[in-house]
């Protein structure tokens, strides 16, 4: 057998081992461990020397130690009280309105996205606060979850963003340049959700309750409160841009500082900095675990030649650069609702950059990279809300017991349509990812 035979007979084991339930990172490691084997006829040293090499340049990497900070920045940023602060000030200005609570809980998620990079944390810390609010005004069960794993997708868009550090790191793209084009499409990604909700209470008027309106005074002083959220941002997203420090530097300012807000807010004593330690570190070995199987698998595809293939067969058959970028955004979209988003971008971008990267969309190589990887989060972050294995469902779920998870898919069909309306605003017209970066 051929290694290009080898490379594209190692998908089906690898879905096949993913479907048994075998962890992704595994998964990939041990297809990536059997791929090089085979292909150097079975030399064992071959392998091992592999193995050690591997491993040490995908950790040695400067630009990895921005994960743990960020991820760092989300439990001091949840444990400080932020998150509560974001949804009462949005609820003030918002509460009032026909499914207002519900959008407050959308803005109060792009605020804290804002601080944390992850979609898991940002789905669940916001949860906590705005479900018990979503209940005691009437909102119906489905519609409240769904609103909740919609806004929670958030946290992977709007910058800082975990995924999208990975995805600079894969494609040898400037991080900074990525939050930069993140931010207009993670605004309308909120701004979509929110006339979502209009829609969704139009048609399904019980679904959602009404509040008294709070009197100007209060609102302003509920927006005082947010100061930590808008000033960690400014710092952390403001310096990067201003290139005052590198994103690596601003993930640790961004981590002092809101463990600094947390002390000061009496909510961080020695046992809870503990445990935020070792949960930091137990996300980080997760994701580090994933990339170095990513690496190990995706090392054997280069070795096999399939992403070079890939890319040659596709140019030849002469399709349309817009109808392979519309079949790449489909595929993640059907496979994003069985794979996590990380899995996902770790495995897909290695073969299916290559092929985006040889076609001509009428921009610089620069600007094709960004705006896909865009796209990419975009679609990949769909697959965390769309049946029947979207992670933020689950996270809801078991958050609220009481609501069937039926009630849950219902309601968040509405908001995959709204996203998928947004990618298909984003692939017409790319100046909208891409008019704030320079040159």
């Amino acid at each position: 057998m051929s290694n290009l035979e080898l490379g594209f007979w190692s998908f089906p084991i690898l879905l096949i081992m993913v479907l048994l339930r075998a962890p992704i990172g595994l998964a990939m490691l041990l297809c990536g461990f059997a791929g090089w084997y085979f292909a150097m006829g079975g030399n064992p040293n071959v392998l091992l020397n592999k193995l050690k090499s591997e491993t040490y340049t995908q950790f040695s990497s400067y630009s990895l130690s921005i994960i743990p900070m960020f991820l760092l920045m989300g439990q001091f940023a949840t444990l400080s009280g932020m998150s509560s602060a974001l949804f009462k000030a949005a609820e003030s200005f918002l509460g009032h309105r026909r499914g207002g609570v519900a959008m407050a809980s959308v803005g109060a998620c792009a605020g804290f996205g804002a601080i944390c990079g992850s979609s898991l944390a940002t789905a669940a810390t916001m949860s906590k606060v705005a479900l018990p609010e979503l209940r005691r005004y009437g909102y119906s069960g489905g519609f409240s979850t769904a609103t909740l794993a919609a806004g929670g997708t958030l946290g992977i868009l709007i910058p800082p963003s975990v995924i999208l550090v990975i995805y600079a790191i894969l494609t040898e793209q400037n991080i900074a340049k990525l939050f930069l084009a993140a931010f207009v499409p993670g605004i309308l990604a909120a701004l979509g959700y929110m006339l979502t909700i209009s829609l969704y209470v139009r048609l399904y008027p019980a679904s959602a309750g009404t509040r008294p309106p709070q009197p100007m005074s209060e609102r302003w002083a509920a927006l005082a409160k947010t100061w930590p959220v808008l000033v960690i941002f400014g710092v952390v997203v403001g310096g990067i841009y201003l290139g005052w420090f590198t994103p690596t530097e601003g993930s640790a300012i961004g981590a002092a500082g809101t463990g600094l807000v947390a002390v000061l807010s009496g909510s961080l004593n020695w046992a809870v900095f503990r445990d935020s330690l070792l949960g930091t570190a137990r996300t980080t070995a997760m994701i580090f675990f994933i990339v170095l199987g990513a690496g190990f698998y995706n090392s054997f595809l280069a070795l096999s030649g399939v992403p070079q293939f890939m890319a040659d067969w596709v140019l030849g058959r002469g399709f349309s650069p817009w109808f392979v970028l519309s079949i790449i955004l489909i595929f993640y979209l059907i496979f994003g609702c069985l794979m996590d988003s990380l899995s996902m971008i770790l495995l897909t971008v290695p073969i299916f950059f290559p092929v985006i990267s040889a076609m001509d969309f009428g921009m610089s190589p620069e600007h094709v990279a960004i705006w896909f990887g865009i796209l990419v989060l975009i679609v990949v972050e769909v697959g965390l809300i769309t049946p029947p294995v979207g992670m933020n469902l689950f996270i809801i779920n078991a958050m609220d017991r009481e609501t069937p998870m039926t009630e849950t898919y219902k309601a968040v069909m509405f908001f995959v349509g709204s996203d998928i309306v947004r990618v298909i605003i984003l692939v017409l017209f790319p100046a909208i990812t891409l008019f704030l970066l320079p040159g």
